[in-house]
């Protein structure tokens, strides 16, 4: 066979029972991971669990934007990180308001006799 046979041989070629290509699964999105990473570190530590909240809530909104717009895997980590930084912003507020509260009030009592 000479060279023309070979580029001719393409033409005769069924493809039609072939395996589709190999399509790689899309990737995780990073920041859903640190979401759910920062999300429970939140509930977790103590007194800068609060600070640790909040920037698991602003990763995890990012990452749901870039999920969105790159189709990228992750959603379902980026929620979690989202709820867990919720419940932990909520839970240290809570905490926070009580000492404030306790403070104020035993300040106040003392401050009279």
């Amino acid at each position: 066979m000479n060279q023309q046979d070979y580029n001719n041989a393409d033409r005769y070629y069924d493809n039609s029972f072939a395996p589709p290509p190999y399509a790689a699964p899309p990737k995780t999105n990073s920041k859903s991971i640190v979401s759910l990473v920062l999300g429970i570190l939140s509930v977790v530590i103590p007194y800068i669990g609060f600070l640790i909240g909040i920037a698991a809530i602003i990763f995890a909104s990012i990452s749901l934007k870039e999920i969105r717009m790159r189709m990228e895997q992750g959603k379902g980590l980026a929620v979690a990180g989202l709820v867990c930084g919720i419940i932990g912003t909520a839970l240290y507020a809570i905490i926070i308001l009580i000492v404030l509260i306790v403070l104020l009030y035993s300040t106040t009592v003392y401050s009279t006799y």
